[in-house]
């Protein structure tokens, strides 16, 4: 399959699962749910589905065992919206994008405060 025909069903999933967890699964415990990105398999069989989590670990972890213990429905509700060949087998991970740009922001500003004054 081309890759930008994988693009485009990758983006068809994430928006999907994204409705589907706002509209059915959301919970005041776990805080807002985001997903920001969607990798499907070239078989479109798997896809990894990445979240974003305001709050702790442990709000974090709460929310990821929230989508696993929603994932057939979700799933069900998936294979209602869209036609694909196969409906992906969907894997929840915490997205940590945000976190590591700030933890390279903060080295980045630590090595220019430690830069000599003659340069």
């Amino acid at each position: 399959m081309s890759t930008h025909r994988m693009q485009r069903v990758s983006e068809l999933v994430k928006q999907e699962v994204s409705e589907i967890i706002r509209r059915d699964i959301a919970s005041e415990s776990v805080g807002m749910i985001t997903v920001t990105a969607c990798e499907v398999a070239s078989d479109l069989k798997t896809a990894r589905v990445y979240i974003s989590v305001i709050g702790d670990a442990g709000k974090q972890a709460a929310a990821l065992a929230l989508l696993e213990r929603h994932r057939g429905h979700i799933q069900r509700t998936l294979g209602k919206a869209i036609v694909l060949k196969y409906i992906p087998h969907l894997a929840f991970h915490i997205d940590e994008t945000a976190e590591r740009a700030g933890r390279i922001e903060k080295i980045l500003s630590e090595i220019e405060h430690e830069k000599p004054a003659s340069e």
